[in-house]
């Protein structure tokens, strides 16, 4: 009976996985997020998976295809033409499942094929893991291990001679216990940090951050799925920039111009201070809408890019998020500088929320 429930369960997981692989583009496009527990899962919500069951009825029907009714007539119980109005009838139905961090991110690795990083930084996070492998003498009732002590009191009772066959009762003494015993392994993990880069000028709107912010909970996704745990930084900037958190780098918004190298040396400056280039593995993403203050600025960045945070970083991606504000000439610029073949720098459009799936398998498909 319970290999039967754990194989049923295993099937349902499955089932699960793969009906989130197949909405994954179409849950990705329309901006939603999954909800953390805090326990290393996520709730995600998907179509309801309805159960097949038996309907009875009188049989008064005959068999497929006997009866009366010509070609195209409506089965019975089948709405007729023009039948209903607005709101009639049941919607779609959603159900939250439960699925592991590791999970969310094998599924997004296996729908857009995504290799595995190799990191390029030597510094290393140490963590210890404790497995149970061996048996002691002494440890909590709660890591008794039963069947041992049984057998060890077997082993007593035999030696002595007050085992009965006819009566097999064994009674263990405290000697007899045995508990499971963890032995410590040390493991060491490669260190990155994520630096995401984010216009806020006003050409910047609500609909342009949403995407950003889809984007990078998908991104720290798989780069937490590949690295034991990463850092993360956040810089806004509009014709100034600053660090901020989380929620700040997703809610403000300026109405100065914009000065993008004001980032740039703030990104720089992060990355001297604190991840020297050797140890760490640095990710900056920049989203802008490609708005740029003057090309004087445009050549300064560049010369930033050039000689700080291409060579410190394991690649620079740029996300142009479309706004009908933005010009979006700072993809032009990159992209007549660097082009589509350079080997750190990757460049991407993002029209719409759509095309998020996309920007992320050309950010993270190199394998940096």
């Amino acid at each position: 009976m319970g290999h039967s429930i754990k194989r049923d369960h295993a099937r349902f997981r499955k089932i699960v996985k793969g009906r989130i692989r197949t909405n994954l583009r179409q849950y990705i496009s329309r901006g939603e997020m999954p909800t953390p527990k805090g326990d290393g899962t996520v709730k995600i919500p998907m179509p309801s998976i309805e159960t097949p069951r038996f309907r009875f009825g009188d049989n008064q029907g005959g068999g497929t295809g006997q009866g009366e009714g010509n070609q195209g007539d409506p089965v019975d119980g089948e709405p007729q033409p023009g039948e209903g109005e607005a709101g009639e009838g049941e919607g779609k139905k959603e159900v939250e499942v439960e699925v592991s961090i590791e999970e969310l991110a094998s599924i997004l690795g296996e729908e857009l094929a995504l290799p595995n990083i190799e990191p390029k930084g030597k510094k290393t996070i140490q963590s210890q893991t404790d497995r149970y492998t061996s048996i002691g003498l002494v440890g909590p009732d709660s890591l008794k291990h039963f069947k041992r002590s049984y057998k060890e009191a077997l082993k007593r009772q035999i030696a002595v001679g007050t085992y009965n066959p006819e009566n097999p009762v064994i009674v263990p003494v405290r000697g007899d216990f045995r508990f499971r015993s963890a032995k410590s392994t040390v493991q060491y993990e490669n260190a990155a940090v994520v630096i995401y880069i984010m216009d806020v000028s006003g050409s910047m709107g609500d609909e342009q951050k949403e995407i950003v912010r889809t984007e990078s909970f998908w991104i720290n996704l798989w780069l937490k799925h590949q690295y034991k745990d990463i850092e993360i930084r956040y810089i806004i900037h509009d014709a100034t920039a600053k660090e901020v958190d989380e929620e700040t780098f997703f809610k403000t918004r300026e109405s100065g111009g914009t000065l993008i190298s004001s980032a740039y040396k703030l990104c720089r400056d992060i990355i001297k201070a604190d991840y020297n280039p050797k140890e760490w593995n640095i990710y900056p993403f920049q989203f802008s809408d490609g708005d740029n203050w003057s090309t004087d600025d445009t050549k300064e960045c560049l010369d930033i890019l050039d000689n700080d945070l291409i060579p410190a970083a394991n690649m620079f991606c740029y996300g142009q998020v479309e706004s009908r504000y933005g010009s979006g000439q700072f993809y032009n610029d990159l992209m007549k500088k660097y082009g589509t073949e350079a080997d750190k720098v990757i460049l991407s459009k993002i029209e719409n929320k759509s095309a998020i799936l996309n920007s992320i398998k050309e950010f993270l498909g190199k394998g940096k």
